[in-house]
């Protein structure tokens, strides 16, 4: 990724955290987290990573809450940051946290029992 994809994803996770937690009013999206956003080279696809607390139902309907408020998201994504053609947005869940909180309690049990 060369660099100015990578301020524009930096930028981008920035504004999107703030824009979920702030602007965002659909009660399915609970305490979620923006973790890593990943633009394509040409600017033209975003990949956004969040991680939402709660069970695996819980993260879907914060996923497809995510997707009905597309539009909305990107038209402030667009208004906050001077581009010229604004990126199209994929959410997914990020796993990393909660497989890091996995290997956390293995070697925590791995301790316990020496």
């Amino acid at each position: 990724m060369n660099l100015r994809a990578n301020r524009v994803a930096e930028q981008m996770k920035k504004e999107l955290g703030d824009i979920l937690n702030r602007k965002l009013r659909d009660p399915r999206i609970g305490f979620i987290t923006v973790t890593g956003v990943d633009v394509t080279g040409d600017l033209q696809q975003a990949t956004v990573f969040v991680s939402v607390l709660g069970e695996e139902k819980g993260q879907q309907d914060a996923l497809a809450a995510l997707e009905k408020a597309h539009g909305f998201i990107r038209s402030e994504i667009g208004s906050r940051i001077r581009l010229r053609k604004v990126p199209e947005l994929f959410f997914e869940i990020d796993h990393s946290v909660a497989y890091g909180n996995h290997i956390d309690d293995l070697l925590r049990g791995l301790n316990d029992n020496e």
